[in-house]
């Protein structure tokens, strides 16, 4: 299971709203500054991810959680949102080429690109119904592991002067 720190940002009945930072993988890397994913890092700067999760745990805004989310449901959302679609696009570009020299049509390049568009359509479109089919998996949902403990200090009580 992959695991995250968040911050609970908001309850809604029987779900709650979290967030959480999003980080670079540079923090672990050993070239850091010759880098130009970690010069982009900190121009884009820190960003956060917000996200429902099932309020399992009866939690109140400010607490902080780890929540989870499964490898494989990570693993196939991946394949989903980056493979298909460039897949998608390649076969379809590939089909447009043999195509257009069969039926010995000139501009060959011109309905290999158009068919690589119709396919990035087509991946979309089964993109979008693939997010409408896993809304309500609870696999690819991220869950609450647990509670972290309380600092005793929180956001709303420090004073700035």
């Amino acid at each position: 299971m992959i695991e995250e720190t968040a911050v609970v940002v908001k309850c809604e009945g029987d779900y709650a709203w979290v967030e959480a930072q999003r980080k670079s993988s540079c923090d672990q890397c050993q070239v850091k500054k010759g880098c130009g994913t970690s010069v982009l890092a900190r121009v884009v700067g820190q960003k956060t991810s917000r996200m429902r999760v099932l309020n399992s745990l009866q939690l109140r805004e400010g607490e902080s959680v780890i929540i989870g989310l499964h490898e494989s449901a990570m693993l196939s959302g991946s394949m989903a949102v980056y493979l298909v679609p460039l897949l998608s696009l390649l076969l379809f570009a590939i089909t447009g080429q043999v195509l257009a020299e069969q039926l010995q049509i000139p501009a060959e390049e011109l309905v290999s690109i158009v068919f690589a568009i119709i396919g990035m359509l087509v991946a979309i479109v089964w993109l979008r119904l693939f997010t409408r089919r896993i809304a309500h998996d609870s696999r690819y949902q991220p869950q609450i592991l647990r509670r972290l403990p309380s600092a005793g200090i929180s956001a709303s009580n420090i004073v700035h002067s």
